[in-house]
């Protein structure tokens, strides 16, 4: 049996990358499955420089009804729950496994977009809430078999709630390559945001790799998006600089020029995509406040559009 102090909820490509590097750190974390068994996997990761390591993972079902005392029992000394499901899956997670988890358990949500902690933070009943953003890249070549694909920056900080203990927060900065802890976080959560809701949604659209959008005719779009964020973002609270922030968008769209988004992987394979928490949040909040967003209202309908094609 793992040392049950550390848990991932969301077995995908960011799950299962985050899992072998705290293995590596000899974290030991297991994952929390909503399958109908637990039990183990050998999985296995290539990295970019094309070594191979592989571990064996304790996986454990909460839905289990054979297991259901041990599972219980290996939750109730959980530290700390790491969870990486698509952002629309974040509530429904949540609330499949609080009511297993110690009030002393610290939740770190780190997926796409924005928008889930307003829903996830009343179901905590006093449990820490930190949020994060990797800029790792990886992909499943089949169930249990990922692929490292690039390198980048990963971001934690305290939203709300007890801090995460801080041997926790050494032991995660320490084994999660080129780490950083953020405070407050919001507004490099916000950044990412920017990126993502210039690049997601356009490369769907129009069906094409990130670099194609430093084309001069998306140049307009590029920075309405970043203006409609930053205008709504001053709202909330959190400051921007406008410049600097269509700036780094085209950065990423040239270091990530032969990258096909998220989004567009969604599309393209008919999957839901994670609008609602990026284009969408932004409306969200921009109708809080008054705010008229109509550019990234028009790229929500577009996708929303495509996503009913194949949907429905």
């Amino acid at each position: 049996m793992c040392n049950p102090s550390i848990a991932i909820l969301g077995a995908g490509a960011i799950g299962q990358l985050i899992y072998h590097q705290l293995v590596k750190a000899e974290l030991a974390p297991y994952f929390i499955t909503r399958g109908k068994t637990s039990g183990q996997e050998v999985l296995t990761l290539t990295h970019l420089n094309g070594q191979v390591t592989q571990s064996t993972a304790e996986l454990h079902c909460i839905a289990s009804s054979d297991t259901y005392k041990s599972e219980c029992l290996l939750l109730s000394n959980t530290r700390l729950l790491i969870v990486c499901v698509k952002s629309y899956q974040v509530l429904d997670a949540i609330k499949s496994a609080i009511s297993q988890l110690p009030k002393s358990c610290h939740i770190l949500l780190l997926h796409n977009g924005l928008g889930p902690h307003l829903e996830v933070e009343p179901l905590l009943q006093g449990r820490g809430l930190s949020l994060g953003t990797t800029s790792q890249g990886a992909f499943r070549q089949d169930t249990w078999r990922l692929k490292q694909t690039g390198t980048g920056i990963t971001q934690i900080g305290h939203l709300s709630g007890p801090l995460m203990p801080s041997a926790l927060k050494l032991s995660l900065l320490r084994a999660i390559p080129d780490s950083e802890w953020c405070t407050p976080i919001l507004p490099y959560l916000w950044q990412k945001l920017a990126i993502n809701a210039a690049i997601n949604p356009l490369t769907a659209i129009e069906n094409c790799p990130n670099g194609a959008l430093a084309a001069p005719k998306y140049k307009q779009e590029i920075d309405d998006i970043v203006t409609e964020l930053v205008d709504v973002a001053m709202a909330t609270g959190i400051e921007l600089d406008k410049l600097a922030l269509t700036n780094r968008v085209y950065s990423v769209i040239e270091l990530t020029s032969a990258n096909f988004s998220s989004m567009h992987q969604d599309v393209t394979n008919k999957r839901r995509t994670e609008i609602d928490s990026i284009n969408g949040y932004i409306l969200a909040r921009a109708k809080e406040y008054g705010l008229t967003t109509k550019v990234n209202l028009s790229l929500v309908k577009r996708i929303k559009s495509i996503e009913a094609s194949y949907l429905n």
